[in-house]
């Protein structure tokens, strides 16, 4: 099953003047969606696309269409049906992934996906970017949302029907492993059945890299990659058993990244945790990693 992102164009209230203009301090969208000249293609080109792409090494592929850019329930309601719609037109994607910020997710969202869930037949999945559950953090990436417009969100989306996994971010100037923990307790206790862990980056470009080289965040931990992978098995101790882990780490370019530096691969990470993994005898991520429609 594969992921093919698609660009839509929409923006975030956080960049176009409803809530701020300068956005999350550590976000830069194109650290994870380069490909910039695709937002101007169709949908259905873009599938096309990232499907030629794929099936040259996986020719048995099933797809996921992946609305991850910005904030992809934000902006005209009609022209991101349409486009939700055509993705889930095409015979080979069996369902999508549709990524939002908690403030940006209502029962008129919820009942547009639950109407295009019906029509077609597929699955629907809702993302969050949550990042933490702790008000004072967020309100110092500022986000411009609060930890229980997050619980909220998770809930309705869960209550409507849909699977639901949150995005957190690691590391966050001013949060020890404690702050951390109780996080990842607190999303256990909701609706939640995927969560994705990034390590925080810093970014070229962002207001996160200018505070950084400022020296202006000495609360801000910088983890080695053994470091973050110990961090990992501790806090998969506070996640509830049945929740599926997506990833633990996020991959920026290389141009664009300032700090930390580990030079490794997603699988030579996931292989760095599995070894620490079974130093403190935790089960195999196999039983982690999978999440089955």
């Amino acid at each position: 099953m594969q992921k093919l992102s698609v660009d839509i164009g929409l923006s975030c209230p956080n960049r176009d003047g409803t809530l701020g203009t300068g956005g999350c301090i550590y976000c830069r969208n194109d650290a994870f969606s380069p490909d910039f000249e695709k937002r101007a293609l169709p949908v259905e080109e873009q599938l096309r696309r990232g499907k030629d792409f794929f099936a040259r090494k996986y020719p048995q592929m099933r797809y996921l269409a992946y609305f991850q850019s910005y904030t992809s329930t934000y902006g005209d309601r009609d022209a991101i049906k349409d486009a939700y719609g055509r993705a889930l037109a095409d015979d080979d994607v069996v369902g999508m992934v549709v990524s939002t910020r908690p403030d940006c997710f209502d029962r008129d969202v919820a009942a547009m996906l639950s109407e295009l869930k019906s029509a077609s037949g597929k699955e629907v999945i809702v993302e969050f970017g949550v990042e933490t559950l702790h008000d004072a953090t967020l309100g110092r990436i500022n986000r411009h949302h609060s930890a229980e417009c997050a619980c909220e969100a998770v809930c309705l989306a869960a209550a409507a029907g849909f699977p639901v996994g949150v995005h957190l971010i690691l590391g966050l100037p001013g949060e020890t492993e404690s702050m951390m923990a109780y996080t990842v307790a607190r999303v256990s206790s909701l609706p939640v059945s995927t969560v994705k862990f990034h390590q925080l980056q810093v970014l070229r470009g962002t207001e996160l890299e200018r505070q950084y080289l400022a020296g202006a965040l000495p609360d801000m931990p910088v983890y080695t990659a053994g470091e973050y992978a110990s961090l990992c098995a501790r806090l998969l101790r506070s996640l509830r058993p049945d929740i599926a882990v997506d990833r633990f780490v996020a991959q920026a370019p290389e141009g664009l990244l300032v700090s930390p530096k580990w030079g490794m691969k997603n699988y030579q990470f996931t292989a760095l945790l599995e070894r620490t993994l079974a130093d403190i005898g935790f089960p195999p991520l196999a039983d982690r990693l999978a999440f089955a429609l």
